[in-house]
């Protein structure tokens, strides 16, 4: 496959080119002017083939809709002339903090002084919001000086609770929802950074002047209980859902610059099938679910289908599943990756899988549920979209329309069998690694640590060493991306991955190989080779 190749030394523009996968790079600056001004260019008069842009400290992300258009993208780029701009001032925003945040001792140990002297000066400077990132409402923000400069974390938390305030680098923000996250938590807020009700969905945006004031209590705002679920006449009950289910679809791409991921169905292959399958475009949502354990009653007579793992498929008379709790024996002709008449009351359960991790169970005319920046998928980093299905849910399901053909390449690559391998290009930040390093990534077996998710696949094995030492300044990232922790771990990021991220990333796994990344569960192991 043709990459993006690098520019070195820096273009005569001061830029230079760093290959993120085959169809994004970055562009990396002198000065986080720079990037602002490059930023506004390309946002507001994108280039032929440009699907988005992320700002970060450093650099900027672009992404193209194939890999020709990223080849021309990076070259036109290097050299294009952009005008330094001032960033728009969008208002002061006051943030109330209870400082006792779990790393407010250690910060104030790094910086020589006390955690009193931390709290006056993160509370007695001004803060601007220079861009977005990482998670819906996360905003990074740059201070009037440098006095609370600290490192991240060597190891991210896996979970960072919603409303922590942290510090890396440079720069302060908080966190809008509990996610993954290196950053030192000096203290928590009740503010409310990201609600898609709003009219402006984010409380900071780039521009913003923020001001963090300290306080002994928080005041939070208790949203009251969602009222209860409207009848439906034309559905699917959820009965059961096994370790997680949820509504997905092919994602919200385009949407990065707010710190929104693409999200969607991790393994893309088998959620097309599924709504090829019963006539549905390959957009429409459908369930996706981890492990089995799924039950599902028609309401209404539904024509199904269920792609992915291989798992035994189970359906149930109407009078049979109101007088069991458990799956029967399966019927002969259930079959995966094929149709499925449930008639009114059926029950379709889906067992323990024989191989993979996750099915896709789709309905003629699609789960029917509101959009949030125009997709039906839960992103559960984020907390966009709906919440994971629950025992009792009720989804609606679309009038169908006239069945779609079938599109050519909608049937994923067989499962995964034994030693799995996914094609790997390096960059952007291989140079931050030892040749040996480079050499284990690529030839070790990995093996998948049991808290992987949808997030992110942690891999565990032989650490890889660090040729350079230091912070690196947060960038954009894209699913794929190997992440390597300051303790030397590898993370591949996957559907609902941060958009922006501190840790250098070694390599980029194909989007072609993704898909079957989905279906592995923990504990199995994973080969990286050249792509």
């Amino acid at each position: 496959m043709s990459q993006i190749p690098p520019s070195s030394p820096p273009s005569g523009a001061g830029r230079r080119i760093r290959p993120s996968g085959p169809t994004a790079f970055l562009v990396e600056l002198s000065s986080l002017e720079a990037v602002l001004a490059l930023h506004a260019e390309l946002d507001s008069d994108p280039l032929p083939g440009q699907l988005e842009v992320v700002a970060a400290a450093r650099t900027v992300m672009v992404r193209a809709a194939t890999t020709t258009a990223a080849r021309r993208l990076a070259a036109e780029i290097s050299g294009m002339p952009v005008t330094e701009r001032q960033p728009t001032d969008t208002g002061r925003v006051q943030i109330d903090v209870c400082y006792d945040g779990p790393d407010l001792d250690e910060v104030a140990e790094l910086l020589g002084g006390s955690r009193e002297a931390v709290i006056a000066a993160h509370c007695g400077q001004l803060w601007t919001a220079a861009f977005g990132g990482f998670a819906p409402g996360f905003s990074y923000c740059i201070g009037q000086h440098h006095s609370l400069d600290v490192p991240r974390r060597s190891t991210p938390r896996t979970a960072v609770p919603a409303g922590s305030v942290g510090l890396a680098g440079p720069f302060s923000a908080v966190y809008p929802r509990t996610s993954p996250g290196g950053w030192r938590l000096i203290g928590r807020t009740t503010a409310v950074l990201w609600d898609p009700d709003r009219e402006s969905p984010a409380l900071i945006t780039a521009g913003s002047t923020v001001c963090y004031r300290a306080v002994r209590e928080l005041v939070e705002v208790v949203t009251p209980p969602p009222s209860a679920q409207p009848a439906t006449a034309r559905g699917l009950q959820i009965l059961a859902t096994g370790p997680q289910c949820l509504v997905t679809d092919l994602g919200r791409p385009g949407h990065a610059d707010l710190g929104v991921a693409e999200s969607g169905a991790m393994d893309r292959g088998a959620a097309r099938l599924a709504n090829v399958l019963v006539g549905n475009p390959l957009t429409a949502p459908l369930i996706e679910n981890l492990a089995g354990g799924l039950r599902v009653r028609a309401l209404g007579d539904q024509i199904v289908a269920v792609t992915g793992a291989l798992l035994p498929l189970t359906r149930e008379s109407a009078d049979r599943a109101k007088a069991t709790n458990g799956p029967q024996q399966p019927r002969r002709g259930l079959r995966h990756e094929t149709s499925i008449r449930l008639m009114d009351g059926e029950v379709l359960s889906l067992g323990a899988p024989r191989a993979g991790l996750r099915a896709y169970l789709a309905v003629r005319g699609g789960v029917d549920l509101p959009r949030v920046l125009g997709s039906a998928a839960t992103d559960v980093m984020s907390q966009i979209g709906p919440a994971p299905l629950q025992r009792g849910r009720i989804l609606p399901v679309a009038p169908s329309r006239r069945a779609v053909a079938p599109t050519p390449g909608t049937r994923p690559e067989p499962l995964p069998e034994g030693r799995a391998c996914a094609r790997v290009v390096l960059g952007p930040r291989d140079d931050w690694f030892t040749a040996e390093a480079v050499e284990s990534l690529l030839s070790q077996r990995w093996r998948l640590a049991e808290d992987s998710n949808r997030i992110g696949l942690r891999l565990e094995g032989r650490p890889l060493q660090r040729a350079r030492q230091g912070e690196l300044a947060s960038e954009a990232t894209v699913a794929g991306s190997i992440q390597v922790t300051t303790a030397g771990t590898p993370v591949i990021l996957m559907r609902d991955h941060p958009v922006t991220g501190g840790y250098p990333v070694i390599g980029v796994v194909l989007p072609a190989d993704l898909d079957a990344l989905a279906q592995l569960p923990p504990g199995a192991t994973i080969g990286l080779r050249p792509g």
